[in-house]
């Protein structure tokens, strides 16, 4: 079987497309090639779009506004963060704990919005997230309770945010500077490439991972999310992987196929 042939397999037998955002759908405020239309397309083949992030400090509602704005967003589609899963984690796992949050007050609304109980004193569950408000003392009152021994969560590993210019330290600079001050890493990071971001959704949308295809740009985190999910996964050259870079990636970020484009997909149906 040729690629070609491949790919209209793949996005035949796909029900949900998991799609990272920068990179993949848009760089910055452009949209890749021929975007609405091919979105379009996969909605109108009955393919649920799911935009899926690492960046926790943002709510769904405001990258829905982002997607509005540039003319990609459908009311049947999804936006799913790293924030979002391991609000529903901790809704499933530690259900009725105190959790003290290292997050955005955006972040904050999500989680009292799956009902998480936040304090800041006398927490029963940390939780370490990308905090671009973030504080000494913060960083002072999560390493206490990581020292103690409280379950430790956190919302993804990056270890900078993509940006302009210089890229800014992310979650995983925190993970790195807290192992240094406690001792420990997190129990569980929620999002990308780990396992329960892909858990939560396939039991937010009921549907098996036989199904679900992940497309995106960076093998170490998208696609090696889809091989641990045991996703389909697409490795699109819009973003930060050239096909030189694709060609010589460990077992463990190999993707299903490497396409040009996202737009290449939508052009097989």
């Amino acid at each position: 079987m040729n690629e070609n042939a491949r790919l209209a397999a793949l996005v035949r037998d796909t029900q949900v497309f998991l799609l990272d955002m920068d990179g993949t759908v848009y760089i910055g405020d452009s949209l890749i090639g021929e975007m609405k239309h091919s979105l379009a397309a996969f909605r109108n083949a009955g393919k649920k779009i799911v935009y899926c992030t690492n960046n926790s400090s943002k709510t769904a509602a405001e990258y829905e506004k982002k997607l509005q704005r540039l003319g990609i967003w459908s009311e049947q589609d999804l936006v799913y963060t790293s924030g979002m899963a391991t609000a529903e984690y901790l809704a499933s796992v530690y259900p009725h704990k105190k959790v003290y949050l290292v997050g955005t007050d955006a972040l904050k609304r999500e989680f009292a919005s799956y009902g998480v109980e936040l304090c800041e004193k006398g927490a029963e569950v940390c939780v370490l997230a990308y905090d671009t408000s973030l504080t000494y003392a913060k960083l002072c009152a999560i390493n206490e309770y990581i020292v103690r021994g409280l379950p430790y969560i956190a919302t993804h590993p990056d270890d900078v945010c993509p940006a302009q210019g210089v890229y800014p330290p992310d979650v995983g600079s925190f993970i790195s500077l807290l192992k240094t001050s406690s001792g420990r890493e997190p129990d569980v990071i929620c999002g990308k490439p780990y396992r329960v971001m892909g858990e939560r959704l396939c039991a937010r949308l009921g549907v098996s991972a036989a199904r679900v295809t992940m497309a995106g740009d960076r093998p170490h985190t998208d696609i090696r999310f889809g091989n641990n999910n045991g996703f389909a996964t697409l490795l699109v050259l819009s973003g930060e992987t050239d096909a030189k870079k694709a060609a010589s990636l460990p077992e463990s970020d190999r993707p299903t196929l490497v396409i040009p484009d996202l737009n290449a997909a939508a052009r097989v149906l």
